[in-house]
């Protein structure tokens, strides 16, 4: 009885603790989720229940193109920064020359705003920009960089370069959690550097490396700022996401379909997250 008395009273004051971080995020995320899914179902705010938004959200070639071009985007930049920021967090982890100023290198794009970030990659991308004054320097004519299909590829190394230094942090604290006797015991064995690559250093990063591919998934829908503050509301084909199409519907004022077109993304962003945590679930179980 004292037991479920003390338990009680534990969650009480947990619950008072809480309280103001559940109210917060209670009036500014869930609430308006909510109204957002409300609003979806409606033919105008305060109308009718109908499908109608979501059947001709999902016809619209804008939205198409839009949701083509975030999955293409994701599919591609989300391997190549877990890719590059293991190589890294592996090179960072070694004794070599100037780590500690490398590893506050890959630390800074986190904490340098947006702002200054865009100004950055616009002076080197844009028509009078850095890159094609050195191209023009060594005989190449100047290029569009951000109205030809080349702005799929400035976009996702902006993406790369915004987030990898979060994934190498990430990748390096799991290495260092990884026991050095397993490394003495495989050099005792005679394995090599693949064997104890692939037999411990990635085995023991599984849960880490989860962690990572999530956290780039979810960052991924977030490359929305610097796009639009690149290219504008209206970019290139190539880099028109689902955030500029929401943005768009939102400024016409058209609230239902920004509601229908933010409950898809929601499902498609929780959907790729239980994957995740399905096959993490799946790989850990078949590991031990």
């Amino acid at each position: 009885m004292k037991l479920y008395r003390l338990a009680r009273k534990e969650l009480l004051v947990a619950l008072v603790f809480l309280a103001p971080s559940l109210a917060g995020f209670s009036v500014f995320y869930v609430i308006p989720f909510g109204q957002s899914i409300l609003n979806s179902f409606q033919d105008r705010l305060g109308g009718s229940f109908t499908l109608d938004n979501y059947r001709e959200l999902l016809l619209s070639s804008s939205f198409q193109k839009a949701a083509s071009n975030t999955f293409w985007f994701t599919a591609i930049s989300v391997p190549i920064l877990v890719a590059l920021s293991l190589l890294l967090a592996l090179l960072l982890n070694q004794r070599v020359f100037f780590r500690n100023w490398l590893r506050t290198a890959y630390v800074l794009p986190l904490v340098v705003p947006v702002a200054s970030i865009v100004l950055v990659w616009q002076i080197l991308f844009d028509w009078n920009g850095s890159l094609n004054a050195v191209l023009e320097h060594f005989g190449y004519s100047r290029h569009d960089w951000m109205k030809s299909e080349w702005a799929g590829f400035v976009i996702v190394l902006v993406y790369v370069w915004k987030n990898i230094g979060y994934n190498v942090i990430l990748f390096l604290a799991g290495l260092q959690n990884i026991p050095d006797q397993y490394y003495e015991i495989a050099n005792l064995e005679g394995a090599g550097p693949v064997r104890k690559l692939f037999g411990i250093t990635l085995t023991y990063l599984t849960p880490t490396t989860f962690l990572v591919v999530l956290m780039s998934v979810l960052n991924s829908f977030k490359v929305f700022r610097e796009t639009y503050l690149v290219a504008g509301a209206y970019p290139h084909d190539r880099i028109y996401m689902i955030q500029h199409y929401m943005n768009n519907m939102f400024l016409s004022l058209d609230i239902q379909k920004v509601s229908s077109a933010a409950v898809l993304m929601a499902l498609c962003i929780t959907a790729l997250v239980i994957i995740l945590f399905r096959t993490e679930r799946i790989f850990r179980s078949y590991m031990e």
